[in-house]
């Protein structure tokens, strides 16, 4: 069940349709709290990772802040190989429940 599931989100990244780009990483929110798919979220954050559309960098960097709940440093580090390129909005989504230590050092420029 899960490969043919999984490989559907990650052809929703290359959508014409916002909604389905977002939906590719907002679906994963559930699983992502419970420590699942990590590799999967990574590939799926990097797809849209330079995505315009705020709505979209929103949905991913949600996905992000939920994967950090069971993975907190793998995302950490994520996000601080990205942080040059990560948009603003996607970045704050994603460390948001981190230690404040942990997020004044991924918002540094």
């Amino acid at each position: 069940m899960y490969p043919n599931f999984l490989d559907e989100l990650k052809k929703f990244t290359n959508s014409k349709n916002r909604w389905m780009r977002r939906a590719s990483a907002v679906s994963l929110i559930i699983p992502a709290r419970k420590g699942l798919f990590l590799d999967i979220i990574f590939e799926i954050a990097n797809s849209l990772m330079l995505d315009k559309d705020d709505l979209v960098q929103k949905g991913y960097g949600w996905m992000l802040k939920a994967a950090s709940e069971s993975h907190q440093q793998e995302v950490f580090d994520f996000v601080m190989k990205k942080k040059s390129i990560m948009p603003r909005t996607s970045l704050r989504y994603a460390i948001e429940k981190m230690p404040e230590e942990m997020r004044k050092q991924a918002m540094d420029k």
